[in-house]
């Protein structure tokens, strides 16, 4: 290997060791002592239980580990959201699990907590396969009520939610096992089915403390709202349960009598490793996030095999597509490409930049894979669509705007992963998080932003010069050099993928060599969903 492939490598995995410490730090919900003093209860963690659910060694993907990253710090934080979710497997079935994690903030709704588990029950929708909530929160969190209660996308969505997903035949099933009170009473009841854990586990829409303000009845919390009340008296519970560990295991014998499900029908063979060697896309892929590689080196190690058929393999180049198969599944890849070429017109440099022939190549791909019934993987690093008078008049606009129909009308599930950039028109046609991809993950060495960090500097540079001139103040070049850092430093550190994390725009940041077991999962879960429309790309410009 040569000395640009070991640098490369050593740059990969000292980001790797980053976000592992982030991730470590996230599963500590609200810390040791948190964690120590929730045992104390009798209970078990969020995270324990979670583990308790699944099948012993089965591969779990988790859903927003580092969502609340840095969010909320004038409270204290809110790691993870205050919530874990995971796609995994419970008596054999692919479930989604939503598991309160009460060490933090008693388990309170901040915002992002709202998107998070927003976030859980699309995945449910969308691909029609069960999920479990293991409730234990104190509710929406009060200092923060005006920014998780009204909206259309806040608290009462996930009700509505419920609702929905019922009529759909999506089986739900909840279990409280600590507190669950006000609006979040309507949860569990609005399931399927209701376990409840005695002692532990409470329901009522107003406490003690709140029913004696209210009209002066003294009564305790266990009598008011306990395990006993609701499954021997009031009947709002289904299953009294006398500890977590025998509610977690109802809750598996429950999923394992659940009738098989319809399926899509999306083609699996029995799965192979790729021929090459996984780990070398550390040392393929530019760790900077600048330089050229070859993007099909990087996709034959991660399909099967490394069998991997371009489509129009010598016609627009900036962008690669074909087919192969991961862990078993066939997919349609669509990955940009950032290597110098050689065209009829002499070499040409991509960098990840998508000309005319790329976006029309891409389009009908897209629509292949759609006729065909093959779910599409796309893979990000995208700086854009070409600019400048011979684009322009060319109609890049107009073709661009054809793949970004396709990508929006496809009816067959579609997966990405921002391997680097993600700027601008680009992210959208590549299947950004706009564009309902079931699952989307980052590696660490993604990049998001509507362009990237030095052009966005200057620019931004250019706007407040210019403001301060107007108003007849005088800034030195060496004050402009300070403007132009301050800004720099500002505008990329919101394009790294933890800043993307934290706020949902994706699913998370993954070791590359997951990348096979997360698109594998999101194929198996989208595989309950038949298609039910045909794929149509309405009115365009052709």
């Amino acid at each position: 290997m040569n000395l640009e492939f070991n640098r490369n490598e050593d740059e990969y995995k000292l980001l790797l060791h980053k976000y592992k410490r982030k991730h470590d730090i996230a599963m500590l919900g609200g810390g040791e002592k948190a964690l120590a003093k929730h045992r104390e209860k009798g209970k078990m963690t969020a995270r324990e239980r979670v583990a308790a659910l699944v099948d012993p060694g089965s591969p779990l993907t988790e859903v927003g580990l580092l969502a609340g990253d840095g969010m909320y710090e004038e409270y204290g934080g809110c790691p993870s959201a205050g919530v874990v979710v995971v796609l995994g497997y419970v008596s054999k079935r692919l479930c989604v699990i939503v598991a309160n994690d009460a060490t933090v903030k008693a388990g309170a709704w901040f915002p992002i907590t709202g998107k998070k588990n927003l976030r859980a029950q699309e995945i449910a929708m969308e691909n029609k396969i069960p999920i479990i909530y293991l409730v234990d929160s104190a509710g929406v969190f009060l200092p923060m009520q005006d920014e998780i209660f009204p909206d259309k996308e806040h608290f009462g969505r996930i009700f509505r939610n419920n609702a929905l997903m019922s009529s759909m035949g999506i089986v739900q099933i909840a279990a409280v096992m600590g507190s669950c009170v006000a609006g979040g009473a309507y949860l569990p009841i609005m399931s399927d089915e209701a376990l409840i854990v005695d002692k532990t586990g409470s329901i009522f829409l107003a406490g003690s403390y709140l029913v004696k303000a209210a009209i002066g009845e003294d009564i305790d919390n266990e009598t008011l709202g306990g395990a006993t009340t609701h499954c021997e008296i009031s009947g709002v519970t289904d299953y009294k349960m006398p500890d977590d560990k025998t509610c977690l295991e109802t809750i598996r014998k429950l999923v394992d009598k659940i009738g098989q499900p319809d399926q899509a029908g999306f083609d699996r063979v029995k799965p192979q490793l790729p021929k090459k060697d996984m780990n070398e896309i550390f040392g393929l892929f530019p760790a900077g996030n600048a330089g050229q590689y070859n993007v099909v080196d990087i996709i034959e190690r991660l399909v099967d095999d490394s069998d991997f058929t371009q489509y129009k393999e010598g016609h627009g180049q900036s962008i690669v597509c074909g087919y192969g198969r991961i862990d078993g599944w066939a997919v349609g890849i669509v990955a940009n490409q950032r290597k110098v070429v050689k065209t009829k017109k002499g070499e040409m440099q991509f960098g990840g930049v998508i000309y005319s022939d790329s976006a029309d190549k891409a389009t009908r791909f897209i629509a292949n894979c759609n006729q065909k019934k093959i779910p599409l993987v796309f893979l990000q690093d995208v700086t854009g669509f070409m600019v400048g008078s011979r684009s322009e008049h060319g109609g890049i606009i107009k073709d661009g705007a054809k793949m970004v129909n396709a990508v929006a009308n496809s009816v067959v599930p579609k997966f990405t992963i921002i391997t680097g950039n993600s700027f601008g028109a680009g992210n959208y046609a590549m299947c950004g998080k706009a564009y309902d991809p079931r699952l989307i993950y980052a590696w660490p060495t993604a990049r998001m932003a509507v362009m990237g960090g030095e052009q966005a500097a200057k620019v931004l540079l250019q706007i407040q010069v210019s403001s301060a001139k107007a108003k007849g103040e005088v800034i030195t070049p060496e004050k402009e050099a300070e403007l132009l850092k301050e800004i720099t430093d500002r505008y990329t550190h919101q394009t790294y993928p933890e800043y993307a994390a934290a706020r949902l725009w994706v699913d998370g940041i993954i070791d590359p060599l997951e990348t096979r077991k997360v698109i594998s999962m999101g194929i198996e879960a989208a595989n309950h969903a038949p298609i039910t429309r045909a794929f149509n790309m309405g009115v365009l410009q052709v």
